[in-house]
């Protein structure tokens, strides 16, 4: 690997950097690394906190949220470092945590498969509050524009808790879709432990993805969630792959031939083979057709096929020897797509390979690149380097993962973790009395164990700087594939 110089403007590792010109393979405690990665999500709960919080600079938020339309709206999670519920990512990181425990739960210490289950539930338990009236759903809590003018602890919140709701006839395809495809998930993941609840989530999923399916159209389209939902969840991608994905979760939750038939008949017409290569919270397409093709290897259903297909092609852009290879990679070696907190990508898609690598590895089976056969070893080393990278084995030497390891961002923008937590400062810090924290150049006074922060640039480098939210805000989304990826290196620490 050629040598890497450190960037001028590192704050805090440039004496590590001078020792440090090449960077190398080092043992990493997975284990560690998987429980503060659910740890996270403690830091970002709404409402009430139970007895057992474990992240004790938080206390309750949030507990007037669904006043204006008198229902009860408390709990969920914040999306990042805000103070804000916005529905669509937050269904998401439910998706993918419950997918992280479908696939990777077996492989979890018992104690931590409680903590998923738990991290799981405190969403869960908010979006059924979203879809329990007919023909409505909420889809965000919180006013973003005069929130982000602040910088407030959520415990200290004084700016308008609009409430956006989506009526029938109007469309929310998206949210909808995706807060079916979290419910039928999450279903999946309570059954054994609690089939009363797993039961629950998965009729409200089926109604969910009724209002989604009967009313199609982006939720960000309708005049009344526009101004709250944009620019910062739009939906950008269509609501047609939502449609998608929240069927395909209902047949994997339900075995119901009904949502077998709505992925055979409705693929090509709702764009399936298209934008195969991305994976997020607005575009669920690669994790649709993996998810899809699970059912075509395991359960020979040919009539899926072409999900399979596009799940091959996705998997060989990723491989650098395949003809086909076309992701772009920083010089230290970690996905990078353009735009602002890139290790959503990294994450989401070493998830995506993982369990792809399941799938084949269950019926002994390789992807066709052209020029090059890949199996599931070689899935599974692209999945290793990005965690890795993720962990510390980059030019910098610095864990993206706040606490893990010694050198990790002391400044990451996050309002809760920057300004003192209410049980050291007590009395109220308003919205502008904050700046003086935000502004600071110290690293910020409570560790947010677990939080994975936006990332480094396309060159590598990285600026320990609240102020570049793009780099330094940790989101849900983020962490919540890697429980599944770091539950799998954490049973299979030597796979080198």
């Amino acid at each position: 690997m050629k040598n890497l110089s450190p960037p001028h403007h590192a704050l805090l590792f440039t004496a590590l950097l001078a020792q440090l010109p090449l960077f190398q393979s080092s043992y990493h405690e997975y284990q560690d690394a998987l429980s503060k990665s659910i740890l996270f999500f403690e830091g970002q709960r709404s409402g009430y906190l139970p007895q057992d919080q474990r992240v004790t600079w938080r206390a309750n938020s949030g507990l007037s949220d669904g006043w204006t339309y008198n229902t009860d709206l408390t709990g969920g999670y914040y999306d990042a470092g805000d103070n804000v519920k916005f529905g669509f990512p937050m269904a998401f990181t439910t998706t993918m945590l419950a997918w992280s425990v479908n696939e990777f739960g077996d492989l979890m210490p018992p104690n931590e498969l409680r903590n998923s289950l738990v991290a799981i539930r405190w969403a869960t338990d908010y979006l059924l509050k979203t879809v329990s009236q007919p023909n409505r759903i909420f889809v965000q809590v919180g006013d973003p524009n005069t929130d982000h003018i602040c910088w407030e602890r959520p415990e200290d919140m004084d700016t308008p808790r609009i409430v956006y709701a989506v009526d029938a006839p109007n469309p929310a395809s998206d949210v909808a879709g995706e807060t079916a495809a979290a419910l039928a998930a999450s279903s999946m993941a309570f059954r054994s432990s609690d089939p009363g609840y797993a039961e629950t989530l998965l009729r409200n999923a089926i109604n969910a993805f009724q209002f989604a399916d009967s009313y199609r159209g982006a939720y960000s389209d309708n005049s009344n969630i526009k101004d709250g939902a944009c620019p910062f969840y739009c939906d950008f991608d269509g609501y047609q792959d939502e449609l998608l994905w929240g069927a395909a979760w209902l047949r994997r939750a339900s075995y119901d031939d009904t949502y077998l038939s709505f992925l055979q008949n409705n693929g090509e017409t709702l764009g399936a083979d298209e934008n195969i290569n991305e994976f997020g919270w607005d575009n669920k397409h690669a994790g649709l057709n993996v998810l899809v093709s699970k059912e075509v290897l395991e359960g020979n259903m040919y009539s899926l096929q072409s999900y399979k297909e596009s799940a091959d092609s996705f998997m060989c852009t990723l491989i650098p020897e395949s003809s086909s290879s076309h992701v772009e990679y920083t010089p230290g070696g970690l996905i990078y797509k353009p735009g602002g907190s890139n290790l959503q990508h990294a994450t989401t898609i070493s998830f995506l390979l993982l369990a792809y690598a399941n799938y084949l590895e269950r019926t002994s089976q390789s992807v066709n690149c052209g020029n090059v056969n890949v199996g599931p070893y070689s899935l599974r080393q692209q999945a290793k380097r990005q965690v890795d990278y993720i962990l510390g084995d980059n030019p910098l030497g610095l864990s993206y993962m706040v606490g893990y390891s010694d050198h990790y961002p002391q400044r990451i923008h996050h309002r809760g973790s920057s300004l003192p937590s209410v049980k050291d400062h007590p009395d109220l810090i308003a919205c502008k009395e904050g700046s003086i924290y935000c502004n600071s150049s110290n690293p910020n006074p409570n560790v947010h164990v677990g939080a994975i922060v936006g990332g480094p640039s396309e060159d590598d480098s990285y600026e320990d700087s609240r102020d570049d939210f793009r780099k330094s805000e940790p989101t849900t989304y983020i962490n919540a594939p890697f429980v599944g990826v770091l539950a799998y290196f954490a049973a299979n620490p030597s796979f080198s």
